[in-house]
């Protein structure tokens, strides 16, 4: 049996760290693939006959507001098909660490208000970074280690030394912008992050944030770019949570 080495930021590496993935390992991603696009085409199958050439995944806010313009009228009289395909294009986006979420976050305030919208985001946001944490275990590890080997030592680093304190220290991650959500997503079952703590961080963390982008949506046609969102004020806050949720660690450490 060939002896695992341990790289330089303290994970353990072997095979599994390498590419090629198994057939087993592609087998397992491609079953998920299928999965959601069998799921968006049972929706699409229940919709009234229309042109749908307008959906599309928004790259912009241009984007987004077509995709908004059209989907007003459907969702009042397709509420249920409307929510059922919003969410698995949201969760598949995630799973997959495709670009874009932001435009699905602030379709959601534009369609269902800020209460709801804030409701589903957390929601959806939660589901596809679980979803994306279990897909991660099974073919991450080389992934991960070819895309952020920096960060993975880094978060490595940081998560073995608040074993004590690692809901506090997940939740700082979520409310700041520390490291990128995606590389939370997929590198945490790498660097033994429970799924119990992953998941309490994620849901409770990622509520300011959703509320910010949310409420942006109902003004969706005044915003002039996505970098709108995000004022220093709506920075500095988040900073300010996220800071507050980590200081009973950093006291903990320091007493100890």
């Amino acid at each position: 049996m060939k002896r695992e080495e341990e790289n330089s930021n303290g994970v353990d590496v072997g095979s599994n760290s390498k590419f090629p993935l198994s057939f087993w390992e592609v087998t397992a991603a491609s079953t998920v693939v299928v999965g959601f696009l069998f799921g968006l085409l049972g929706v699409y199958l229940t919709m009234p006959a229309s042109d749908y050439s307008f959906l599309k995944l928004p790259r912009n806010l241009e984007d987004l507001q077509i995709l908004r313009d059209h989907l007003e009228s459907y969702t009042s009289d397709y509420t249920a098909q409307v929510l059922v395909g919003y969410c698995m294009v949201y969760i598949f986006m995630q799973t997959f660490m495709i670009p874009g979420t932001v435009f699905m976050s602030l379709l959601a305030g534009s369609l269902f208000g800020v209460f709801r919208g804030v409701a589903l985001v957390v929601f959806t946001a939660t589901a596809g970074a679980s979803s994306c944490y279990f897909l991660s275990k099974l073919i991450g590890r080389p992934i991960v280690f070819s895309i952020w080997p920096d960060k993975l030592k880094f978060f490595q680093a940081q998560v073995a030394k608040r074993k004590q304190g690692l809901l506090n220290y997940m939740l700082f991650l979520r409310l700041t912008p520390t490291l990128p959500n995606t590389f939370i997503n997929f590198a945490s079952p790498i660097v033994d992050v429970p799924y119990h703590i992953f998941f309490l961080a994620t849901i409770i963390g990622l509520i300011p944030a959703a509320f910010v982008t949310v409420r942006a949506g109902l003004a969706l046609g005044e915003l002039q770019s996505v970098g709108d969102l995000y004022d220093f004020q709506s920075i500095a806050t988040l900073f300010f949570i996220g800071v507050v949720s980590i200081t009973p660690t950093l006291v903990r450490n320091k007493d100890s």
